[in-house]
């Protein structure tokens, strides 16, 4: 079943679902046929996906948030995302994208931290990570201009943070920056996809090839193919001696 849903208003007829299996389906709603209405399928989580977002200013890269990691993702790339974070020791709960700087994401965990993450920075490491609360947050608001954000926890509890102007004040030639580095890593997870189909078109080959090989090989043990090949080596033998006798 699905656990979140995005729909980007600049694009009314997509959206995208994710599901309790890890898959992030991206669907039509104009489709007519069952092709139509699901456009692709996504899938990277060990389980639920507890939040999908676009980029608001690239709207084909996507964050997902499930099991221990934070994904991105590009529509161009099927089969794995283009970023993720390191996996954490406990499970992550919720994401956002800042609305002003399009490297900049934020995602809460079950221990109760907010981790403030800046791509033009370092991917391996959140640049920020805050304890809001002894007790597991489970979602996550962030203010228009991206300076407050909300946190929900288990027990009910509403936290507003105030980040510094470094995570809101947008930076000079970043949307440049942002869009070569997702363009860089969709590049490259294109060459690793080609690469694995190229290997897996090589085992394919390979192991049709063994099975040839393997099937004359029981041939050649079977009582058939013996008495086949006795009478061939009989007649050439006939045939040798009348051309003998015939000389």
């Amino acid at each position: 079943g699905g656990v979140s849903l995005e729909f980007e208003t600049t694009m009314p007829t997509k959206f995208m679902v994710g599901t309790e299996q890890g898959a992030v389906i991206l669907g039509n709603r104009k489709g007519k046929l069952p092709a139509e209405k699901i456009v692709a399928s996504f899938t990277g989580h060990h389980g639920p996906v507890y939040a999908v977002q676009r980029n608001p200013f690239y709207t084909k890269n996507f964050l997902t948030i499930g099991d221990w990691t934070a994904r991105i993702w590009s529509e161009d790339i099927r089969d794995s995302s283009i970023i993720w974070t390191k996996y954490h020791m406990c499970n992550l709960t919720d994401g956002c994208w800042s609305p002003i700087r399009p490297t900049v994401f934020f995602t809460s965990k079950m221990d109760g931290t907010v981790d403030a993450w800046d791509l033009s920075f370092k991917h391996s490491e959140a640049t920020l990570s805050v304890k809001v609360c002894d007790e597991p947050l489970y979602s996550l608001r962030i203010q228009d201009n991206g300076q407050f954000l909300a946190c929900g926890s288990q027990e009910g509890t509403t936290t507003l943070l105030e980040f510094s102007p470094s995570f809101y004040a947008y930076l000079k030639q970043e949307r440049t920056v942002a869009n070569a580095m997702f363009e860089r890593e969709t590049k490259r997870e294109k060459i690793l996809e080609s690469r694995q189909r190229e290997m897996r078109a090589k085992e394919r080959a390979k192991s049709e090839q063994e099975k040839v090989v393997d099937h004359a090989e029981d041939e050649e043990d079977t009582i058939e193919y013996k008495i086949a090949n006795a009478e061939k080596m009989f007649f050439e033998t006939i045939e040798q001696e009348k051309d003998r006798f015939e000389l």
